[in-house]
């Protein structure tokens, strides 16, 4: 594993989640609570009144500055100054200092799940296929496709809808979907950062689930990626439990993505007994 890799995985995580969160129209700020910063390097995302317990999280740290109590001390600031109830920390284990232990002791982090970071060169890829059709998505279907995604999660939609289909515009997005017949059934997308290109936010409705929907949305997503000039493709899906499986971390490494590291999520609350 090198650095420079671990920097530039982070970074697209850190840019694309952003620009979801920043992008989001005035009603959806509003009534979810989204306020955004960025702090040495990275971004804090705080979303007050989110119903998922997802998207208040920060990111993309230990790059530009190191990991420290103090900087721990400014990310949870920005959350308690905006009264979130709770926010995740996700840091790369290769930029965490040898006192982490001590650091997340005192600022009461405690453990949540791991992440798996996927790369590979765009060359290595090897595509899926799909009974289904698939293909990019229009401003026309942005709203189906965020219903879609947001379902295929168990999410609900109320302003995080909104949130994902303002991000459809974005120029550096390339949102995908897969249909049965007329039916939008499965979405994904492509964020473009550099030469790097991110497949993310790719779900499925649970009745359509093993029909190689997003094994084909990860093949015209790599398509993409290569005539917009990118070079490599990072990912990142949740590490199963010992003895449980994660379809999606199965799809991305039999397209030829490869662990690059496992990162721990790391959880704060406001309201941790002190």
């Amino acid at each position: 594993m090198h650095l420079d890799q671990t920097a530039l995985a982070e970074g697209i995580e850190a840019e694309f989640m952003y620009r979801y969160q920043s992008g989001a129209p005035l009603s959806a700020r509003t009534e979810l609570g989204i306020t955004t910063t960025r702090i040495a390097g990275g971004v804090a995302l705080s979303m007050r009144d989110d119903p998922t317990d997802f998207w208040s999280k920060a990111l993309g740290f230990g790059f530009e500055e190191p990991v420290t109590a103090e900087l721990v001390d400014r990310i949870l600031d920005f959350y308690r100054g905006e009264g979130s109830p709770g926010a995740t920390l996700q840091i790369a284990p290769s930029v965490l200092p040898p006192d982490w232990d001590d650091i997340r002791t005192e600022h009461q982090l405690r453990e949540g799940g791991r992440i798996v970071k996927l790369w590979c060169p765009i060359d290595d890829f090897t595509p899926g296929t799909t009974d289904l059709r698939v293909g990019p998505v229009t401003s026309e279907d942005a709203r189906e496709w965020a219903s879609v995604v947001l379902g295929g999660f168990g999410m609900p939609e109320k302003g995080i809808a909104e949130m994902l289909t303002a991000g459809v515009d974005d120029p550096d997005t390339r949102p995908f979907a897969a249909w049965d017949g007329d039916r939008m059934v499965a979405g994904a997308n492509l964020f473009i950062h550099g030469e790097l290109g991110s497949l993310n936010s790719g779900s499925t409705l649970p009745e359509y689930r093993n029909r190689g929907a997003q094994s084909a949305l990860i093949a015209i997503r790599a398509e993409a990626a290569a005539k917009a000039g990118c070079r490599w493709l990072v990912a990142e899906t949740g590490q199963p439990a010992t003895g449980e499986v994660n379809p999606s971390l199965n799809n991305m490494i039999r397209a030829g993505l490869r662990p690059l590291y496992t990162r721990q999520n790391w959880l704060w609350r406001s309201d941790a007994p002190s």
